[in-house]
């Protein structure tokens, strides 16, 4: 187990004043079979209430209103996790995770990283178990792409992120859960945070034996106790930190993002 201190925040900035700001976040992790979240603190500028409620995948969703006129919008969440990988308490199963979901459909190029990963779980000698599967699956990904920020965006499907050979994070994760979903393994999406990456990561996680247990495609490695869990889901579209809708004429936005998670002993 290692407790874990968190601190994320995200910073809007405005070319001109919006009104009539409403915004949903799913910023806070909440606690669960692999953590226990504690100290929560959120804060929102301009100040309003929010309220908040879990997800149909157990998320913590805040909503809130700015009416008046702003040229930012800020948040940020501190708090201590305390993660424990090797007591994972076990979960219920869910059939949606078997299932492709709108930015993992596999096209030409996913297809054949499945053709591809099958042919050499079969050519092992030895049918392998699950978590060997989902490594597999995991370090084809990592040697399938080149770390190139700036060269996907949120809209950017697995087909297309693993077609260029470039991404981020979070198509690292989309074309693991392909593959992963193809070949049998229920797996689903995991926004989150990770010491020294300096904003939120994107990881995956296979079902096996009642329990879910994380791959990071990115780093090419298990997940361990230095990973805290913000959200998870199909895909990037059910674990969107913050999206918002506002009013205001040819407004343009620049976004600032900083994390940082490090180690607290007692």
């Amino acid at each position: 187990m290692k407790k874990l201190v968190f601190d994320y925040a995200m910073k809007l900035s405005f070319s001109s004043p919006v009104t009539d700001h409403r915004f949903q976040l799913r910023c806070v992790p909440a606690s669960g079979p692999r953590q226990q979240v504690v100290d929560v603190k959120v804060k929102v500028t301009p100040d309003t209430a929010l309220e908040t409620q879990n997800d149909a995948f157990d998320s913590v969703v805040m909503t809130g209103y700015v009416p008046q006129p702003h040229d930012s919008f800020e948040y940020s969440v501190t708090g201590i996790a305390f993660v424990d990988n090797d007591h994972t308490k076990p979960e219920d199963y869910k059939p949606l995770y078997r299932f492709d979901s709108g930015l993992t459909i596999p096209g030409a190029a996913i297809t054949a990283l499945i053709e591809r990963c099958t042919a050499m779980m079969d050519d092992g000698g030895r049918s392998l178990d699950r978590r060997e599967q989902a490594a597999l699956v995991m370090q084809e990904v990592y040697e399938a792409f080149t770390y190139t920020p700036g060269a996907t965006t949120i809209r950017t499907t697995a087909e297309e992120a693993l077609e260029q050979g470039t991404g981020v994070c979070q198509d690292y994760a989309h074309v693991m859960l392909a593959v992963c979903r193809h070949i049998g393994l229920p797996s689903r999406y995991i926004a989150g945070l990770l010491g020294g990456e300096g904003a939120t990561h994107a990881w995956v996680e296979i079902y096996d034996q009642d329990r879910w247990v994380g791959f990071d495609p990115t780093h090419n490695r298990p997940v361990n106790d230095e990973y805290i869990t913000i959200a998870h889901g199909r895909d990037y579209r059910d674990c969107m930190l913050d999206i918002g809708i506002f009013s205001g004429a040819n407004v343009t936005q620049q976004q600032w993002v900083n994390a940082s998670v490090h180690e607290q002993r007692s």
